[in-house]
C-alpha cells in the first residue's frame, strides 16, 4: 500500500479552507497512486485556538465536516485520516482523529488519551479507554495522537492487538525535536510495525512547529522525512518487512505479559 502524509501550517479557525487543503492534498496523493493520505493534530481548526475558539468548532463524529471529507474520500479514491475538535453526545470536547475509508465509510474514531500540558487539559477532556485495531486496504492499523506516542506502552498495546501500521497525527513543537528524530523510530522498531508521523510546521500564536514528519518502516528505518517546510510525503509499505522483521526481533512473542 502506498501512503501519503502531509506536513503543513495550520491553519487555524478556517475550517473551510483546511477543508479545501485537504481536497487538494487528497487529489495529489492519489495522482501518486496512494491509497491513505494522513494529515496533522486537530487539522480542520488548527491547535493552538483556545477553549472559546474549540467550543464553538466542535462537531460531532458525523457532523458537517466529517461529511464534506466523506465527499472528498469517495471522490479521490483514497482513505484520509484527519484531526479535528470533536463534540460528544454528552457535550464533552475531544482532541480527536477520524480515519474515513475510500468507500466514505467512518472506519475509527479515536480521542487523545494523554493530554499534553495545560494546552490541551485547557480545552479537552482526556480519550477513555478506548484503542481500536482496524482493517484497511488487509492491513490492520492502530491510531495515536501526538503525545500519546511517548509513552510506549501505547504502541505496545496496540502491537499486542495486531497492529501492523500506527498512524499518528501530531502537532509537535520545539524544542521536542528529539521525538520527531528518535522516539517515533524506536517505536516502530520496537514493536517492528510502520509508523506514521504526521506534523506540522510554521508557526501558531506562540508555538513553532518542528516539523519532520516521518514514514518509518518496522526495522525502525526512515522511508521519507520531512524538513521544516510544507511538502507531502509519499512511502510503499510492505507486509512482508512487518513479518521479517518480528521474526528477527520477537518482542511481542517473548513478552512476558504476565510481569506487566
Amino acid at each position: 500500500m502506498r501512503i501519503a502524509l502531509f506536513q503543513g501550517t495550520p491553519g487555524p479557525l478556517d475550517v473551510p479552507g483546511n477543508l479545501e487543503r485537504l481536497q487538494h492534498q487528497a487529489q495529489q496523493a492519489a495522482a501518486h497512486g496512494a491509497k491513505l493520505l494522513v494529515c496533522p493534530e486537530m487539522f480542520l481548526s488548527g491547535y493552538n485556538i483556545g477553549l472559546d475558539q474549540v467550543e464553538r468548532l466542535a462537531e460531532a463524529a458525523d457532523g458537517p465536516s466529517a461529511m464534506r471529507v466523506v465527499e472528498i474520500a469517495q471522490a479521490q479514491q483514497i482513505a484520509i485520516v484527519y484531526g479535528y475538535p470533536e463534540r460528544a453526545d454528552d457535550g464533552a470536547i475531544y482532541n480527536s482523529v477520524q480515519l474515513i475509508d475510500a468507500h466514505g465509510r467512518n472506519l475509527c474514531n479515536y480521542r487523545k488519551t494523554h493530554l499534553f500540558g495545560e494546552l490541551d487539559r485547557s480545552m479537552f477532556s482526556p480519550g477513555p479507554d478506548h484503542f481500536p485495531v482496524v482493517e484497511l486496504d488487509g492491513w490492520r492499523v492502530g491510531l495515536l495522537i501526538c503525545y500519546d506516542i511517548e509513552f510506549p506502552e501505547n504502541a505496545r498495546r496496540l502491537a499486542l492487538a495486531g497492529a501492523e501500521l500506527i498512524l499518528v497525527p501530531t502537532a509537535n513543537m520545539a524544542p521536542y525535536d528529539f521525538v520527531c528524530q528518535v522516539t517515533v523510530r524506536s517505536r516502530a522498531q520496537e514493536n517492528q510495525c510502520y509508523l506514521v508521523y504526521a506534523n506540522y510546521c510554521g508557526s501558531e500564536g506562540e508555538i513553532h512547529y518542528c516539523g519532520q514528519s516521518s514514514i518509518i518502516g518496522p526495522d525502525g528505518s526512515l522511508l521519507a522525512m520531512a524538513g521544516h517546510e510544507e511538502c507531502q510525503l509519499q512511502a510503499d509499505l510492505e507486509r512482508e518487512r512487518v513479518v521479517t522483521g518480528r521474526n528477527a526481533f520477537p518482542y511481542l512473542q517473548d513478552l512476558r505479559r504476565d510481569l506487566h
